[in-house]
């Protein structure tokens, strides 16, 4: 294989406008939002040819958010602290504040978001 295994992820939201806002500031990004015939799905940026998967907000009765099951999906960082300090104020919830995980590896914190969904963020510093 010549390729990360993870090529796309989907994370499920009951109302689309409170999560875009969330994710628009907690990552200083602009999510954009499509229609496919009544799903509704925002498109994190993706950057063609650099590390990582891309995925999206997915907004369709089939998905369920969830604080305990599932996957955990890991979003990339410059500092963790960054991302982690918009959180709250965003209408989500700290639930592992910045941890080392080795200094090797880097750190992670963990958080819900306003949806409900457990979300992860790891970087180097």
């Amino acid at each position: 294989m010549n390729h990360n295994m993870v090529g796309w992820f989907e994370i499920p939201v009951t109302n689309m406008d409170r999560a875009k806002a969330f994710y628009d500031e907690v990552f200083s990004i602009n999510v954009s939002v499509q229609d496919f015939g009544g799903t509704l799905m925002a498109w994190f940026p993706f950057a063609e040819g650099s590390p990582g998967a891309s995925g999206s907000l997915i907004l369709n009765k089939a998905y369920v958010p969830s604080e305990s099951k599932g996957v955990l999906v890991y979003f990339s960082s410059e500092n963790v602290d960054t991302e982690i300090n918009r959180v709250e104020s965003n209408g989500g919830k700290i639930i592992q504040a910045k941890t080392q995980i080795s200094p090797d590896i880097g750190y992670m914190a963990i958080f819900i978001d306003s949806e409900g969904n457990r979300i992860a963020l790891h970087s180097r510093a």
